[in-house]
């Protein structure tokens, strides 16, 4: 154990909706194959925003002290008596979900599927709005210089797009279109783009996204639901990153035949599909949850350059700003990604 951590830490703790305080707990003892990880920086989700409005995401609900963040990255400063693929002062983005690696879901390869999942900030695990935390090794990868703490805090929203756009088959030529220009739509636009789409428009409400979008490498914005999609544009692929069911609607008659659509955002409502549409055209539809395997993906293009991660980054607060930071887009329409960061300022 590091000597100089101390005993105790401060985390930013959820005591109930809108209830946020920073507390003095413990520094944790890592297990045999954990690492502890001093945290550096840590990106809001929109699921921390959902918990800390609404204090549940379905059926999730917080019944009992809860930290927020799962989008970090940090420094080993501790590591477990079995640790052998770490070391100490090592930089590290966390994967913040640890399957148990032995359901059928995991030995599949499909381990964000693990019914066992155990996922930061997701009720009753906490988070990562702390000074410290404890992860296993295998989920603690290693990040070069060249990606900032900042970037690699949002390698995990990185691996959403990653994964989703590993499930839409994205490949050179794709025609994709990416309904909503939040953080993970924008990531999609720069994932796809890496992975050769020759066309990637993306629609939204909010023009200021939109201008952000066009300078990512989206080959065209669409100010919904006024604006039409350019002519002649029929996506093989839609990516569908607002969780609002009337853009999905919107999209699905724009589609080529055989187009594959890919369900990211969360928008908790029933949609009635136009059935016939999706038969006679053949669409193939399906949802994502999380991500598998993704992370050295999401660093390869990070630290090449071909994806940017500091641009969405629109503000930094310290440990005693969370709620600030979580309340960032209601009041800035120009706010992607604020960032927490819970060290000294």
């Amino acid at each position: 154990m590091d000597t100089q951590l101390g005993t105790t830490m401060r985390a930013s703790v959820l005591r109930g909706t809108g209830d946020l305080v920073v507390e003095d707990r413990p520094v944790p003892e890592p297990g045999p194959h954990q690492v502890l990880v001093r945290v550096a920086s840590v990106g809001v989700c929109g699921s921390d925003v959902h918990y800390y409005e609404h204090g549940r995401i379905g059926s999730y609900v917080v019944e009992q002290p809860l930290v927020l963040g799962h989008e970090a990255s940090g420094v080993v400063v501790a590591v477990g008596s079995a640790v052998t693929r770490r070391h100490l002062g090592q930089r590290v983005s966390i994967e913040p979900g640890e399957p148990d690696l032995a359901c059928p879901q995991c030995l599949a390869g499909r381990y964000n599927l693990c019914e066992a999942m155990s996922f930061h900030a997701t009720p009753p695990v906490d988070g990562s709005f702390a000074e410290v935390v404890a992860v296993h090794e295998l989920f603690a990868h290693p990040v070069p210089d060249s990606v900032s703490d900042d970037a690699a805090a949002l390698l995990e929203p990185l691996s959403v797009a990653v994964w989703a756009c590993r499930k839409a088959g994205v490949t050179a030529g794709s025609r994709v279109l990416v309904t909503g220009a939040g953080p993970v739509g924008l990531l999609v636009v720069q994932v796809a783009r890496a992975q050769g789409a020759a066309d990637v428009v993306v629609t939204d409400v909010n023009p200021d996204r939109l201008a952000v979008a066009g300078e990512l490498g989206a080959t065209a914005t669409v100010r919904a639901p006024a604006d039409a999609l350019p002519d002649g544009f029929a996506p093989d692929v839609l990516v569908e990153c607002s969780g609002h069911g009337p853009a999905l609607l919107a999209a699905l008659p724009a589609l080529a035949p055989a187009a594959r659509v890919v369900l990211v955002g969360m928008g908790g409502s029933d949609v009635a599909l136009p059935l016939s549409l999706v038969q006679e055209r053949e669409l193939v539809l399906t949802g994502v949850f999380r991500y598998a395997d993704t992370w050295p993906t999401a660093i390869a293009l990070a630290a090449s350059g071909q994806v940017e991660l500091d641009r969405l980054v629109t503000g930094r607060y310290g440990l005693d700003q969370v709620a600030e930071a979580l309340s960032a887009a209601r009041t800035d329409p120009g706010t992607i990604k604020p960032v927490v960061r819970p060290g000294p300022a």
